[in-house]
């Protein structure tokens, strides 16, 4: 089983629709780790580690999100694993820093 973790960010319609919730269940139902959130410029940065498969499946998902979001594009690199991550979270507000 071969695992990854991916930084990306998320453009578009993507703050006030529920996109941090609803990235937080998606990635949780994945068996995911990691965290997601909103960014002053208006997108959302994920980070996300895992099964090579599931994290590439919360990408695909990404694209989506909840049905209020308009994605308009997403950046996404593989980045070092963060070990201390034991689940995944939603940093509550806009900017503030990991």
């Amino acid at each position: 089983m071969s695992r990854k973790t991916v930084r990306a960010t998320v453009t578009g319609r993507v703050q006030q629709v529920g996109y941090r919730q609803a990235c937080r269940q998606t990635a949780r139902s994945l068996d995911l780790v990691g965290w997601v959130r909103n960014l002053d410029d208006g997108s959302v940065e994920v980070l996300a580690q895992g099964e090579d498969q599931a994290v590439d499946t919360l990408v695909n998902w990404m694209w989506s999100g909840p049905s209020a979001a308009v994605v308009t594009g997403i950046e996404s690199d593989n980045v070092a694993p963060d070990r201390t991550l034991k689940d995944f979270f939603i940093y509550p507000n806009p900017g503030k820093n990991h």
